[in-house]
């Protein structure tokens, strides 16, 4: 049984939230597979062109933060980045000559970072790969369908905010 027909029959199968139900399974799924599609592409992108010491969700976080100079704490807080480690992979741009870190002077415990030439670099990359895909997908067409996805993308991020902020 997958996890749409568990969560269906555990809800007592209401026919009307069935539907729904099954449509919003779906997205989730589309989410997440979608972020780890677009790490991959990036990751092929760098093996293409010979970039192997920095991975795909370094070099989205380098892209993310562009000319920003950021604490630790905002790159969540911005939504430069998404996932759980991210001291780890601070760590691993600042010996790799990708970014700068400097504490603050007001609160020794906060570090702030920005990129460095090789950093700045890397977030050319990623942004030319990017501007190749929008120019790939076409015309105006296209970018009206990709506005209306957005869209609902930004509304379910505000449901799902909701449901942080508002347990209920």
């Amino acid at each position: 049984m997958s996890l749409q027909e568990t969560v269906v029959s555990d809800q007592g199968g209401a026919a009307a939230s069935t539907d729904t139900l099954a449509i919003y399974l779906e997205s989730l799924g589309l989410v997440e597979r979608l972020h780890r599609l677009l790490l991959d592409v990036i990751k092929d992108e760098f093996e293409r062109v010979g970039v192997l010491d920095i991975n795909a969700v370094q070099a989205l976080l380098l892209f993310n933060i562009g000319e920003n100079e950021v604490t630790a704490g905002e790159l969540r807080t911005r939504g430069y980045y998404q996932g759980s480690n991210v001291s780890y992979n601070l760590k691993k741009l600042v010996e790799g000559g990708y970014m700068h870190h400097q504490r603050c002077a007001a609160d020794r415990r906060a570090v702030r970072v920005r990129l460095t030439e090789r950093g700045r670099e890397v977030r050319g990359m990623v942004d030319a790969l990017f501007s190749r895909h929008a120019e790939a997908l076409g015309g105006r067409a296209e970018g009206e369908r990709l506005v209306t996805v957005n869209q609902s993308l930004r509304r379910l991020e505000r449901f799902w905010t909701d449901q942080i902020r508002y347990i209920y």
